[in-house]
């Protein structure tokens, strides 16, 4: 099995002390009859059109036809820094799925955690027309920002960083609810795998 992990700098693991992020984290905790291939490929403040522009061509060269290739979108905060509309960072995600589907690659969805409290509004609209996209293609979607948004531990990792990014306790976090989030059965194994 490999698992193509694409996104932001969160997807690698930025500002995680032990270099983990939510990516090491989950695949340490995922175990597969044969040992899975997580390779993240990350590119910092990656708006999802940037993402949509070289995930295929990226996540193709990763793939192997002798391989249960799968695909993992990580989704971050760029577009509202980018001046995206919500209708076009929806159909950005919608392309990236349909082109998936197409192509049978299965696929997962993990949407933008909180940041700035400035932001808050912005990025829970941002993560619930993500949810939408991926819900209405019946991809498996991780809500990360409602959870989050008001939980003590992710808030003060993030103010004991740059405001933006989470520390170890915070990236533990995300690893939780993507392993509690479908992972599993996505990846077709028994939930207490975990």
């Amino acid at each position: 099995m490999r698992v193509v992990v694409v996104g932001d700098e969160l997807a690698a693991g930025a500002g995680d002390p032990k270099g983990l992020g939510w990516v090491g984290r989950v695949a340490a905790r995922t175990h597969t009859p044969t040992p899975a291939t997580f390779l993240t490929l990350a590119v910092p403040g990656e708006s999802s059109s940037a993402l949509g522009s070289r995930w295929e061509d990226e996540a193709g060269r990763r793939f192997s036809s002798e391989a249960d290739n799968r695909l993992v979108v990580a989704l971050g905060r760029a577009d509202l820094g980018a001046g995206l509309s919500i209708a076009r960072s929806r159909l950005n995600l919608a392309n990236v799925l349909d082109v998936a589907d197409s192509r049978r690659i299965p696929t997962f969805v993990v949407g933008p955690p909180p940041g700035r409290a400035a932001d808050a509004e912005r990025i829970a609209d941002l993560s619930a027309a993500y949810a939408d996209v991926a819900n209405r293609r019946r991809v498996p979607y991780v809500d990360t920002f409602t959870p989050l948004a008001t939980h003590e531990q992710w808030l003060g990792d993030l103010a004991a960083g740059d405001g933006l990014l989470p520390g170890q306790a915070g990236y533990g976090m995300i690893a939780w609810l993507v392993l509690h989030t479908g992972w599993h059965a996505w990846l077709g194994l028994p939930d207490d795998a975990a």
